[in-house]
């Protein structure tokens, strides 16, 4: 006999199981080792790349960049302070090795998210910071225009990236032909070029952007029109720990829904006599949403009053390069960023 009745609503049976599961049901993502290496050594390690405006060190050795404020979010949303994270340059070959091996917490290396990173190699990502393409930085005495009129060009790749299969996609669907000249050190990339020792060389629009500027001379190199894949950057973490990945979730998403509703470093503390009792709970000044989640309450406003908000962080950061948002726009905006709800 079913234990519903005509009505719809459960029996005594079904009613007693149900509190029984609800009482024993973890109330938070259960943490694993990553978080309590974490919390036991009191600072965040974080691995990065050394492209500007995303991550470089400043004349004091300092790190600043778009994927530095994001690691910078993170300790507040752990510790309460930005200061407990510590950012260690490493290349794109060593990267995900150190991950696995347990030498980072999370990569903010501009990392693409991929389906045998996440399968075979058993990363988790959190949501993409970053809505990037694979483009070409040839030499302008080329006198093409197009990626497709570099048939028979001798293309710089870097190793241990997704550019290497990117680019041999490309040229076997438009039928030309070009040969690759890989290349380990991240140093030498630039050089290669320079010296003529390659025409061209693919990597992320987002790294040729800010590559460019470290040439002697920009003016005689051209950022080819092309994307030539979709390469959607995003937070990677080992898995096996749930509650770290939920952090680095909904840190990101904060500063997404902050910028939704127009919350900045510079009105915030306006933000806290509003009567919305969504945003009420975002800034913690209701508290309840905190509490569900065992976070600090005022996590997502310490985080906004420090770093801002995500268009604040991409305007302070990529925009002096010259980047136009793009689909890195809000999508109220045109763009692919959005927040789940805060609830």
């Amino acid at each position: 006999m079913s234990n519903l009745n005509i009505f719809g609503k459960a029996g005594p049976a079904l009613a007693t199981a149900a509190a029984v599961a609800a009482a024993t049901l973890p109330s938070l993502a259960s943490a694993g080792p990553t978080l309590d290496r974490i919390t036991e050594r009191g600072v965040i390690k974080v691995g990065v790349g050394t492209t500007p405006g995303f991550f470089a060190p400043d004349s004091d050795g300092k790190w600043q960049g778009f994927f530095i404020d994001y690691g910078r979010a993170l300790s507040i949303a752990v510790f309460g302070t930005p200061d407990k994270v510590e950012f260690t340059s490493s290349s794109p070959q060593q990267r995900l090795p150190a991950l696995q091996a347990g030498e980072f917490d999370v990569l903010l290396s501009g990392v693409t998210v991929t389906v045998t990173r996440a399968f075979k190699l058993g990363f988790h990502f959190g949501p993409t910071v970053f809505y990037d393409g694979q483009a070409i930085l040839a030499r302008k005495d080329l006198g093409v225009a197009t990626a497709a009129e570099l048939d028979g060009a001798t293309i710089g790749v870097q190793s241990g990236t997704t550019g290497e299969l990117n680019i041999a996609d490309f040229f076997r669907k438009t039928g030309k032909s070009f040969t690759p000249v890989t290349i380990e050190d991240t140093s030498e990339f630039l050089a290669a070029l320079e010296s003529n020792r390659v025409d061209a060389i693919t990597q992320d629009s987002s790294d040729l952007v800010g590559k460019l500027q470290q040439l002697k001379d920009p003016s005689a190199y051209v950022l080819l029109p092309e994307r030539l894949s979709k390469e959607p950057l995003a937070p990677a973490i080992a898995a096996g720990d749930d509650r770290w990945l939920e952090i680095i979730n909904w840190t990101v998403y904060a500063t997404i829904q902050a910028e939704e509703w127009g919350i900045t470093q510079t009105n915030v503390d306006e933000f806290l006599t509003s009567e919305d009792p969504a945003i009420q709970r975002f800034l913690g000044v209701d508290p309840s949403l905190a509490q569900d989640i065992g976070l600090d309450p005022k996590w997502a406003y310490n985080i906004i009053k420090t770093v801002g908000n995500y268009g604040e962080i991409y305007e302070r950061n990529l925009a002096p390069l010259g980047w136009e948002r793009g689909y890195n726009q809000l999508w109220t905006k045109g763009g692919l960023l959005y927040a789940p709800p805060f609830r």
